[in-house]
């Protein structure tokens, strides 16, 4: 296996939401604590910007061709890329500003799975420490804008992501350092039956996951400088390690979704951190599956 590659030096003081958008054969992520979102286009090297007013967290694909589903701290909109245009969509978390939504993605269902967190940024973008109970919670927002809890009481809800079957949800909170798995209903979208499926691994803090078409999942440790890969019974058949400490999403990509692009974010200590916060890219014998679309229906 290659060693992993900064292919955009973003400089990002949290990258996150990272989605491998195939019809543009490009990559959108964000940096929460700048309140922006990237797209960079391999074939060309390039990179575009786009700023917003507060932090995005989550980016997912839709079914209406030039439009993106995103979740800010506050909400959840739809945006078109091209147009720059912004459109309010939906409201899940009610508990803010004490509260901002975080990671997130489409189910097979064509919902939008998001979870929230403690709000520990800024109005200007800068850090507050995390304080308080789990005011965290699991959201799952419909085509019309509805939204319902899955689950409260989350420290910092992490990793959205299911099996290849679309028969399990794979989800989790950082701060109990535990990866959940939910019964998943590929025909309501419905979850049940949580259990614990991994945990106490000792590498970091579980951050973002995305799975591999042999069903193992990939998580990113948040200070813990690697990937671990999880087998479907839940134990660890590979680590992918990093040059930086602070690992936070991936996606599989390219067009035989063998390549992983990764999001990172800024600290850590030593002479290779100088590149933290930037996206990488590895070349990968294993393949991943597609990404799910939001139903926006027509």
């Amino acid at each position: 296996m290659a060693d992993p590659v900064c292919v955009v030096p973003a400089g990002d003081r949290c990258g996150e939401g990272v989605v491998w958008h195939a019809a543009e054969q490009a990559v959108y992520w964000t940096d929460i604590n700048r309140f922006l979102v990237h797209r960079y286009d391999p074939a060309t090297k390039s990179t575009r910007n786009w700023r917003f007013d507060e932090p995005v967290t989550t980016i997912g694909l839709t079914d209406r061709p030039g439009t993106l589903i995103l979740a800010l701290g506050s909400k959840v909109i739809l945006w078109q890329p091209g147009t720059d245009a912004r459109t309010d969509f939906a409201r899940p978390e009610k508990n803010t500003p004490k509260a901002r939504l975080n990671d997130g993605r489409p189910d097979p269902f064509g919902n939008l799975v998001v979870g929230s967190m403690f709000n520990n940024v800024a109005p200007d973008g800068s850090g507050v420490d995390i304080t308080g109970p789990a005011l965290g919670g699991l959201y799952r927002v419909n085509q019309g804008g509805g939204s319902e809890t899955i689950r409260s009481e989350i420290g910092i809800s992490n990793t959205m992501c299911w099996d290849v079957g679309r028969r399990r949800f794979y989800t989790g909170d950082t701060l109990k350092n535990e990866i959940w798995a939910f019964d998943y209903d590929p025909t309501t979208g419905a979850v049940s039956n949580p259990s614990t499926w991994f945990s106490g691994f000792e590498r970091g803090s579980p951050d973002g996951s995305q799975i591999d078409g042999e069903g193992h999942v990939w998580n990113c440790r948040y200070h813990g400088g690697c990937i671990v890969r999880v087998s479907p019974e839940g134990k660890v058949s590979g680590v992918l390690d990093m040059p930086v400490s602070n690992i936070t999403n991936c996606t599989f990509g390219g067009a035989d979704l063998k390549t992983l692009y990764i999001t990172t974010a800024q600290g850590g200590n030593g002479p290779l951190e100088r590149l933290a916060g930037g996206l990488y890219a590895i070349e990968l014998d294993v393949a991943g599956i597609a990404e799910n679309v939001f139903k926006l229906g027509a």
